[in-house]
């Protein structure tokens, strides 16, 4: 990001520390992501929880890093590095490295931050790291501690998608804030292994068309970033209970607010593009309803889908693109997990932003991070790596509102046109 005068000086005096485990894993130890994690592995979710003073007040960093060592125990694979097998498929070394830890302090309160709103900023708090180009020597989780003028203080977590879907980031979180509480998590978790290596025919054809809901790109190597034509930005807006009230109106009282929000958003993205028809493929990622149900499991078990509308979708009114996304969207997993196998894993995909992508995080718990008893007043979180039809995130609302809060994630050149429309819709002021 190039410095502006808004930037400078505003991030200051930053730290960077490792924490790894309190004791050793087994030497031999080793974790190999399935094919849906792996297809992801371009992607990172980053995160920023925002509390008042009173969360961290009076404490040193080194009473902060304490309980994390425990925790790290619990969840040895995220302390891990990548490595290769001669295959080429990419595996987990679980050899206690640990997670990077940055402190950094911010010259505004929470309320100045708040009111400058200015999404370019949010990456000052939280790392915008990948991995590589030497996998060996690239985190796999970093958090992000910044405190603020008030005495309040960001959480910023950056994590690798190939590690689990936001519903697992959200619950590697949670279980810190038991820990800190004092529970006692038990013995360390694991990675869901679901839909990873499947039966393949050898009889299948070696080449087939890749999945509708994912990109191939050209090989990275050992440079996990994706290449796109564009540069994607985020854009941030909160949709009030008033709003969304007023969106559901419009929708149609039996869709949600993810249905509507999307909806509307879908067909201001279409205007903006001029595009006749399209887009008329789009991708939704919501938490499946089957979910490993193992207690702190992590894993990318969210439900990845596909629509498809034969229509254009400028003229198409809102309660039939959200009929459409509620009722016609194929689980595409499958598909994918075939298509990753076929190649041992080694191919190079994008999910988020192959199609047009609209992700639900309406059911994640991030919420639920309690610190000494506080809960965040704001979390936000973004998607990086994000190709370049983009992305569209729907979270709950700040303090747990009744209202939304949504991040689009677009090439540059399409933030100031989106914003446009969506004021005319009525869905931000």
């Amino acid at each position: 990001m190039v410095s502006s005068p808004i930037t400078e000086g505003l991030i200051y005096d930053k730290k960077l520390s490792s924490v790894g485990p309190a004791y050793a894993t087994d030497p031999d130890l080793v974790h190999e992501p399935g094919n849906l994690d792996l297809a992801m592995k371009l992607h990172y979710l980053r995160g920023i929880y925002y509390f008042e003073r009173q969360a961290f007040e009076g404490l040193r960093i080194l009473a902060i890093k304490e309980p994390m060592f425990d925790w790290l125990n619990k969840y040895p694979v995220t302390s891990g590095r990548f490595r290769r097998a001669e295959s080429g498929r990419a595996y987990i070394k679980c050899n206690d490295c640990g997670v990077r830890f940055l402190e950094a302090k911010c010259d505004k309160t929470l309320e100045e931050w708040f009111q400058i709103r200015d999404a370019s900023l949010e990456k000052l708090l939280v790392s915008n790291q990948i991995i590589g180009p030497e996998l060996g020597f690239s985190p796999l989780v970093l958090i992000q501690l910044t405190k603020f003028k008030c005495g309040g203080t960001s959480m910023g977590l950056s994590w690798a998608h190939v590690l689990g879907d936001a519903f697992s980031a959200a619950e590697f979180l949670n279980m810190l804030g038991r820990l800190v509480a004092g529970q006692d998590l038990g013995p360390p978790f694991g990675l869901a292994q679901s839909l990873t290596k499947s039966v393949i025919s050898n009889d299948l054809p070696k080449v087939v068309e890749d999945p509708i809901a994912v990109k191939r790109v050209e090989p990275v190597g050992d440079n996990w970033l994706t290449p796109t034509k564009f540069k994607l930005e985020p854009f941030y807006f909160d949709v009030t209970p008033t709003q969304l009230a007023h969106l559901q109106s419009k929708v149609g009282p039996k869709f949600g607010p993810f249905e509507a929000i999307s909806a509307i958003t879908w067909k201001c993205i279409a205007k903006i593009r001029g595009q006749e028809m399209g887009p008329n493929v789009v991708t939704i990622c919501k938490k499946s309803e089957k979910e490993n149900k193992v207690y702190g499991m992590l894993g990318n078990t969210q439900v990845v889908s596909v629509v498809k509308a034969d229509f254009p979708i400028v003229d198409a009114e809102p309660s039939v693109l959200a009929k459409l996304m509620r009722e016609e969207a194929f689980d595409i997993r499958d598909k994918i997990n075939e298509a990753m196998e076929r190649e041992n894993g080694v191919v190079d995909y994008v999910v988020y932003g192959a199609n047009l992508t609209f992700v639900n995080l309406e059911d994640a718990k991030f919420y639920d991070f309690e610190y000494r008893g506080q809960k965040p007043v704001r979390v936000s979180y973004r998607v990086d790596g994000v190709g370049d039809e983009g992305a569209v995130l729907v979270l709950p609302g700040p303090n747990e509102g009744e209202g939304r809060a949504v991040v689009a994630i677009l090439p540059e050149e399409e933030i100031g046109g989106l914003e446009a429309e969506l004021k005319k819709e009525g869905l931000i002021a």
